[in-house]
């Protein structure tokens, strides 16, 4: 049994890169019923394209998560970073994968407590840096 990492690289060998990256596209367009917006600008560079699908795959596929588990997680990191995109093609993919609509609100709501947070506790030690140290984090400055 061939894995569906082998399955892409026996892909690339026999049909190429363009050819393979357009077969991918295709079928995540057909189970989510359209392709994430970076998956789109990677299209005129199929090795890129395919290399990060290989790379989810390993991650979202090979782990102990479950898949609703990884698209909520997904989800909630789109969010916090404020990519629409992300945000949009991650919580319909947790719909697709049984998540009820207050599961989605509650990652939601998780990621923007987590990401207001982070601004103030970033925000406090800018103001003022010597009662609040901030370590490491601090250091590329």
């Amino acid at each position: 049994m061939t894995s569906k990492f082998e399955e892409v690289i026996q892909s690339v060998q026999e049909k190429g890169a363009k050819e393979t990256a357009d077969e991918l596209i295709r079928k995540v367009e057909g189970e989510f019923g359209s392709a994430p917006l970076i998956y789109k600008k990677l299209e005129d560079m199929p090795e890129a394209l395919i290399s990060h699908l290989l790379y989810k795959n390993a991650i979202g596929e090979g782990g102990c998560l479950p898949p609703k588990t990884v698209e909520l997680i997904s989800l909630a990191v789109g969010s916090a970073l404020r990519c629409d995109h992300c945000t949009e093609y991650h919580m319909q993919a947790a719909k697709r994968m049984g998540a009820s609509k207050e599961e989605i609100l509650e990652t939601v709501l998780i990621a923007g407590l987590l990401a207001n947070a982070s601004v103030l506790a970033n925000a406090y030690r800018v103001v003022d840096p010597i009662e609040e140290p901030c370590g490491a984090a601090c250091s590329i400055k």
